[in-house]
């Protein structure tokens, strides 16, 4: 039974055929008032509140349309459904200009009518409890694939299922799920954590492509070089410190202007800017990079900055090594200010006759990092909805989406976008002991004599296990599990409590590994 207070206006000059309709629709709990022409239309709206107002098109005296625009000056907020015997696509598109909640065509069913009146006013209680009941389904089988021994396209599967149910349960607060999803993606990134624990230095040392997921290794080889070949105009986008989630909310306002077609890979390890891009750019594990080019790795990891600085040089040998000549110069842009951007955006037809366009965007990393530090961007983005909220934001006035559509333009062009790492919003801290000279980072470190809980780091005592630079023969490596981050014993309590509830990278976790890559066509 429907809540007594919906209440109806319904506007025709022949109301008395319509009778029907509103007595089924008081039986349905709806109360329904009656009016048979524009005038009193008007006076009911200004002395009563209606929930929904059904109005005719063709009235004598005033019309429907005139009516409406009165309506909605009164209160623009009152949902109105124009009712008409006129199929002209014309009065469809100047009714739908009036910002109307629907539009039915004459004669009208009780079922229709009905319909109407639960999409509008109860539509999103309904959606609600169907999405409840939708991922309680869901939240036990990710349970119970959680105690089976999955492999890499499995977790990738599950990981996927967890970042659609957190967009949902965005659009449905009020079924009161968030704490149970929260606690569930927390019990998710234990196992995950396990699983990358016991697998990655398999997956980095295998001969074998088919024997592991993608790594960030492979995406030039699997996805830029067969574009290269076959395209004159191709463009690649890494967008710093994107997850998953993020992309998702991005990607809605490219779907009318591109084909987007989504794959999703392993980040290498740790999932930190000076090891996951240069290994993106070079097609390399950090320890080649070392070995092969170590003019190319130098720096301090503390300045992520300075650790890359040779991307377009890192790019521009992988393709003297495939031995594929690009058309003309490859063409590097960093885009790490607002000013940079747009001077892309507006010059962004002189790159169409570009062979490659390689692009790095670190506006997302830079909101990580300035989340951090800033109570008011903690405020704004308290959590990972938020975060979301805020990257949309961003998105929707950015030169970026409005190079995007200009590049959408060039029907020739292909663009291919993808990230180095993603992030974690980081809750717990984790007790670490080191030398003085041990890195900052938060999520790994690497120093001498480290020494931390195994139940909340990997601890890498060689690393050439994992593919690493030596940096000297008693250095080890230390990488955070799950939403861990790491605290020194002085003063470790203000450091806990400074650090508790950031967004940090670096570590092992299903945001900061499971990665997208998009590629996009114009329509």
């Amino acid at each position: 039974m429907m809540n007594k207070q919906n209440r109806l206006l319904w506007v025709d000059d022949e109301i008395e055929l319509l009778r029907s309709h509103i007595i089924f629709l008081a039986e349905k709990g709806y109360v329904v008032d009656t009016v048979t022409n524009g005038e009193d239309a008007i006076s009911s709206v200004k002395e009563n509140e209606y929930d929904l107002i059904f109005l005719d098109e063709m009235m004598a005296g005033m019309g429907g349309l005139e009516t409406l625009g009165q309506i909605k000056e009164i209160n623009p907020n009152i949902p109105v459904v124009m009712v008409t015997k006129n199929e002209e696509e014309s009065l469809m598109n100047e009714a739908i200009g009036f910002k109307i909640s629907d539009y039915l065509t004459k004669p009208v069913n009780p079922s229709q009518i009905l319909l109407v009146c639960k999409k509008i006013l109860e539509g999103k209680k309904i959606k609600g409890e169907y999405a409840a009941k939708d991922y309680l389904q869901d939240f036990n089988q990710i349970s119970h694939a959680m105690l089976q021994n999955m492999d890499s396209d499995e977790w990738i599967e599950i990981y996927l299922k967890l970042v659609n149910w957190d967009l949902e349960l965005d659009i449905h607060p009020e079924i009161g799920l968030r704490q149970t999803f929260i606690d569930q993606k927390r019990e998710a990134n234990k196992e995950f954590s396990k699983f990358v624990e016991n697998n990655y230095r398999d997956w980095i040392n295998s001969s074998s492509f088919e024997n592991r997921p993608t790594l960030t290794v492979d995406i030039l080889n699997k996805y830029l070089v067969d574009e290269v070949k076959n395209c004159d105009n191709v463009f690649f986008f890494v967008l710093d410190c994107l997850r998953l989630d993020q992309w998702l909310v991005m990607e809605k306002h490219l779907t009318d202007l591109f084909k987007i077609d989504k794959s999703y890979y392993y980040s290498i390890l740790p999932t930190a800017t000076p090891y996951a891009r240069n290994s993106l750019f070079g097609g390399l594990f950090p320890s080649e990079i070392e070995k092969y080019y170590p003019q190319l790795w130098q720096g301090s990891d503390d300045d992520e900055n300075s650790m890359n600085k040779f991307e377009k040089e890192l790019l521009q040998l992988f393709f003297d090594r495939k031995k594929i000549k690009l058309k003309n110069d490859l063409k590097y842009i960093k885009i790490i200010d607002p000013e940079v951007g747009r001077n892309f955006e507006q010059n962004i037809l002189s790159y169409q006759n570009t062979h490659l366009t390689a692009v790095v965007v670190n506006f997302l990393d830079m909101i990580a990092h300035g989340r951090s530090d800033s109570e008011i961007l903690k405020e704004i983005a308290p959590d990972e909805s938020a975060y979301r909220s805020l990257t949309n934001s961003w998105f929707m006035h950015s030169s970026l989406l409005s190079t995007l559509k200009s590049i959408s333009t060039l029907k020739k062009s292909k663009i291919i976008i993808t990230t180095d790492h993603g992030s974690i919003r980081s809750l717990r801290g984790a007790k670490v002991l080191g030398d003085r000279e041990a890195s900052a980072n938060l999520r790994f470190k690497y120093g001498r004599n480290l020494k931390v809980d195994d139940k909340h780091a990997v601890y890498i005592k060689n690393a050439s296990d994992y593919k690493l630079p030596k940096r000297g023969v008693t250095i080890n490596y230390i990488i955070a599990k799950e939403d861990y981050y790491f605290v020194y014993p002085t003063d470790y309590h203000k450091y806990l409590t400074y650090y508790k509830d950031t967004f940090q990278h670096g570590g092992i976790s299903l945001d900061e590994m499971l990665l997208p890559i998009i590629v996009m066509e114009p329509k």
